[in-house]
């Protein structure tokens, strides 16, 4: 990643220091080339007003301009061009041709030779007597010259500057632009790849925290974080999985204890009504022989036993589960929900009076999970409820409107209130409790589905004495539909 951003700023400022350089050296050469063509228009005006080519460039100042030698600056000239060279010397600064009406020079100052025959658009000024013209001249291919051509009342008049002298310094400033990118990527990767070490330090702190968890399997690593941009976010980020995978963690390994603690009762029973048959039955022939009555006694103990062992390697794999495979969010009415679980309460439980008064309550919520629910709260209601006994459930609508609260009230003996605030924990029972059949996850399970849609869930005393317990639930904007309708009971 260094080398990626240092390679990036590099070719980043190259490209725009190339933009820039050669932007300002068009411009350059545009301007000095505006600023000739204007000079030699100023000269050809000069020029047309004069008798002779002489003394037009006496009255332009020329006369003290050096003279160019292109011996010591160039090597590979034309053929023509270094045959002039050899022949007359070097090309003048300034050359003034006079032209007559058909376009042929008729006089001159020396180096004429050097513009070569005459061309069409200066002909036609010559010709019209009108018109002005700028163009480039020189022998062969060279052009060495920039000419400007006015047109005069016998003809035209024709001055010439050489623009070695400009080309030259365009050359030089653009092997000055040239270097100074070159200079200016190499510093420019250099400074890019300081800053690529300095800007992605926290991101290798990140990555050796990362392959040190890897190796370690330590979920207890923190990332130190530093200001806020995207990195301190990824770090921030980094962190708190740590701490979820940490606490996943945790809560796995409590509910293996809490499932090898709940499990090794039930095991140990089975166990020992097994041990107990078995060796009824080796001492059979010796005359020792279990009683009918306890007999029948052990059997139905072990159906009970595996029923509990059951329904508890059940519970234990829904709340080992938890979320990984979620169950979808489906809209739904919460009524049609608790009527179907009491209805499959009430066959479980015929000797329990259930007293129902629902109202409707839309949601987006799982079916099966919040079914599991409810039917949890009425088989824990019915458990500690006498024979015969009520147990009293009410969905209703928050005064707010925003809320389903859902209500199982019974008439047993209640939960004391320093155990409230625990009902819902995993394997927790109260001391009156631990007599009774159950594995304490009922309630966790309730804990967990009433969280996993955004509600809560507590537990009171009912007017009776009993047990209350409350779950909240989100509803959806859909209930707006049902405001105003009565309640049904059954």
């Amino acid at each position: 990643m260094h080398a990626r951003v240092a390679l990036l700023t590099a070719i980043g400022v190259m490209f725009a220091v190339a933009v820039v350089s050669l932007s300002g050296w068009y411009m350059m050469r545009k301007r000095m080339y505006e600023n000739l063509d204007a000079q030699l228009q100023s000269d050809a005006q000069t020029a047309a007003q004069a008798e002779t080519p002489d003394d037009a460039l006496h009255d332009m100042y020329a006369a003290d301009l050096p003279a160019s030698d292109w011996r010591d600056e160039m090597d590979d000239l034309p053929a023509e061009a270094q045959r002039l060279l050899d022949a007359d010397g070097p090309p003048p600064p300034i050359i003034v041709r006079f032209l007559d009406a058909d376009g042929v020079p008729v006089s001159s100052t020396e180096g004429a030779e050097w513009l070569g025959s005459a061309h069409p658009p200066p002909i036609l000024i010559a010709d019209r007597r009108i018109g002005v013209d700028l163009d480039d001249a020189g022998p062969g291919e060279l052009r060495v010259y920039r000419v400007a051509t006015v047109a005069t009342d016998d003809g035209a008049v024709q001055v010439a500057r050489l623009v070695t002298g400009i080309e030259g310094v365009l050359e030089d400033l653009l092997f000055l632009v040239a270097y100074v990118g070159f200079l200016g990527a190499l510093l420019s990767g250099v400074v890019g790849w300081g800053v690529a070490r300095t800007g992605l330090r926290p991101l290798h702190r990140l990555t050796g925290a990362v392959e040190d968890v890897a190796r370690t399997q330590d979920l207890h690593s923190v990332i130190t974080v530093d200001g806020q941009d995207e990195i301190a976010r990824l770090a921030t980020a980094f962190n708190r999985m740590m701490t979820a995978l940490n606490t996943a963690k945790a809560a796995q390994q409590q509910l293996v204890q809490d499932a090898g603690h709940e499990l090794r009762t039930p095991l140990t029973s089975l166990r020992n009504n097994v041990e107990l048959l078995t060796y009824a039955e080796t001492q059979a022939d010796s005359g020792r022989t279990l009683a009918a009555e306890d007999r029948a006694r052990l059997l139905r103990d072990l159906g009970t036993q595996a029923e509990e062992l059951t329904a508890l390697t059940a519970e234990l794999v829904e709340l080992a589960m938890e979320n990984t495979d979620p169950e979808p969010l489906v809209p739904l009415d919460l009524a049609d929900v608790v009527h179907g679980a009491v209805t499959r309460a009430r066959a479980r439980w015929p000797g329990i009076v259930f007293a129902v008064t629902i109202a409707h309550a839309v949601m987006d919520g799982q079916p099966g999970g919040l079914a599991r629910m409810v039917l949890n709260l009425l088989d824990n209601a019915a458990k500690w409820s006498p024979q015969g006994g009520v147990v009293e459930v009410r969905l209703r609508i928050s005064p707010s409107g925003g809320r389903a609260v859902l209500t199982v009230a019974d008439e047993g003996p209640g939960i004391g209130e320093p155990d409230r605030p625990k009902v819902f924990e995993r394997f927790y029972r109260a001391a009156e409790a631990r007599s009774m059949p159950g594995s304490g996850l009922g309630l966790a399970i309730v804990a967990q589905v009433v969280a996993t849609h955004g509600g809560d869930a507590e537990a009171g005393a009912s007017l009776s004495g009993g047990a209350e317990l409350r779950v909240s639930l989100p509803v959806s904007g859909r209930q707006r539909q049902f405001l105003g309708k009565p309640a049904t009971a059954s």
